[in-house]
């Protein structure tokens, strides 16, 4: 499988050489050639398939010149000790992805991410510096991926004030290999500042870089795994049982609907820099039975916006309490041009954007009615079906949301909304940390310095 970068589809790499590099030289983002199909074994066995094989059948045509199936297999078992389960939750699924060590969708592109890299790069001497921009939950994912990996280490930039105390902890609380920098900005200045960083060729002289953010092709590839898990489930009419993180009021589960087994599912994504849907129209692609997309968004509604008028406007982000979708630039906004025209995308994407007070109102309706606590951001991908299904935009067939992050993880806006909610033991374990990270300006050359002082 050869990449290319999304502004010249003649410069073309292998697998290796787009991960270990993250960012295309020209300053674009490294894209497949093609995107694979699942055979019709798969395509029809994603119902019934543990979490792992469907892994293992959706990565390993995008890595099969580097990585051989024994290594790839390795891998999965070693990053996916945790599944993606779809629980019923009042009438819709909900697709909980923060049964992992972080509490974060962003664990299984990351942990796949940190285990890719250091098979990638076995009996290589020079070290490499992970350098990865958050507004929230990458930071936290990528540093407990990478954490104690031989060879590499990680610098992680988040705006200072802007991540949750939780969040702050898991980025800058574990040490060791792991460094954290709080800039004095927004999140699309730490981006900048790394997309700078890792352009500089000064720098890439002295050292060996590389991005861990969703602009990186191998954190966003694994992505696709859970759309794949979840849409085949769904088509074949069954759930999973609540796993020990699911936030749900013991004994309190409303009914939901008998699942319309045989329909492709519609998921909605809360949204920020756009990484998970693009994983997701990736499965699409694959042969996952989805028939649409929701791009739920806050404020930031850069996206949608584009979805309604074909006009694609980035502007400065707004700060909302689904902090880690605060992004007014998407990058990976990007990577989705490159696969689909605007209409192409209006056909497979319903856009949708929701209010800090309106996210506020769902947390607390949801918790009344269902029994089930929801993030922030999960919040915003709820509110976004309830606005299109009034709107009569969402066609039949099951609802899928995406719950990207624990709501653990945002006591600070969940509990005086609902009182407070359960606490994973991996989120209970991070509350003890201490925060050790250096305060910066949003200014490249005051990295750069940093960087160097690393070597």
């Amino acid at each position: 499988m050869n990449y290319y970068s999304t502004r010249d589809k003649n410069e073309k790499v292998n697998f290796a050489k787009a991960a270990l590099t993250g960012l295309a030289p020209d300053g674009g983002l490294f894209v497949p050639e093609e995107i694979p199909q699942y055979s019709e074994a798969v395509r029809s066995s994603l119902g019934t398939m543990d979490f792992r094989d469907i892994a293992f059948e959706t990565i390993k045509p995008y890595v099969r010149d580097e990585i051989p199936d024994a290594g790839l297999a390795d891998i999965v078992q070693s990053a996916y000790t945790f599944q993606a389960p779809l629980v019923p939750a009042a009438d819709r699924y909900a697709v909980e992805l923060f049964h992992g060590p972080t509490a974060a969708f962003k664990d299984f592109g990351a942990r796949f991410m940190a285990r890719a890299f250091s098979y990638l790069r076995r009996g290589e001497q020079r070290p490499l510096r992970i350098l990865v921009a958050t507004s929230g939950d990458t930071g936290g994912a990528v540093a407990d991926g990478f954490f104690d990996i031989p060879g590499i280490s990680v610098t992680v930039l988040y705006p200072k004030g802007r991540v949750t105390p939780l969040q702050e902890k898991q980025i800058a609380g574990l040490g060791k290999n792991i460094s954290a920098l709080a800039v004095e900005g927004s999140f699309d200045d730490c981006q900048r500042l790394v997309k700078a960083a890792l352009a500089d060729e000064g720098l890439k002289k002295r050292m060996s870089l590389s991005s861990a953010n969703s602009i990186n092709i191998s954190r966003l590839i694994p992505q696709a795994v859970y759309y794949s898990a979840a849409a085949g489930r769904a088509f074949a009419g069954r759930t999973d049982p609540d796993g020990e993180a699911t936030p749900r009021i013991p004994g309190k589960h409303a009914d939901m609907p008998a699942a319309q087994s045989g329909l492709p599912v519609t998921l909605c994504v809360p949204s920020g820099n756009f990484g998970n849907l693009t994983a997701g129209l990736y499965a699409m692609k694959m042969g996952a039975p989805v028939s649409r997309f929701v791009a739920a968004t806050n404020i930031n509604k850069t996206v949608p916006d584009y979805l309604d008028s074909g006009e694609y406007l980035a502007r400065l982000s707004q700060a909302t309490i689904s902090n880690a979708m605060d992004v007014g630039a998407p990058s990976n906004f990007e990577r989705m041009a490159a696969h689909f025209s605007w209409d192409e995308m209006r056909r497979t994407i319903l856009g949708v954007s929701v209010t800090d007070e309106q996210t506020r109102e769902t947390i607390a309706r949801v918790h009344e009615s269902a029994g089930y606590f929801l993030d922030p951001h999960s919040a915003v991908g709820w509110k976004g079906v309830d606005i299109l299904r009034t709107e009569n935009k969402i066609e039949k067939g099951s609802v899928g949301i995406l719950c990207t992050a624990h709501p653990a993880k945002f006591r600070e806006t969940v509990e005086p909304l609902v009182g407070p909610p359960p606490v994973p033991v991996s989120l209970a374990r991070a509350m003890e940390r201490t925060v050790n990270a250096q305060t910066i300006p949003a200014d490249v050359n005051v990295l750069i310095e940093i960087l160097l002082s690393f070597v």
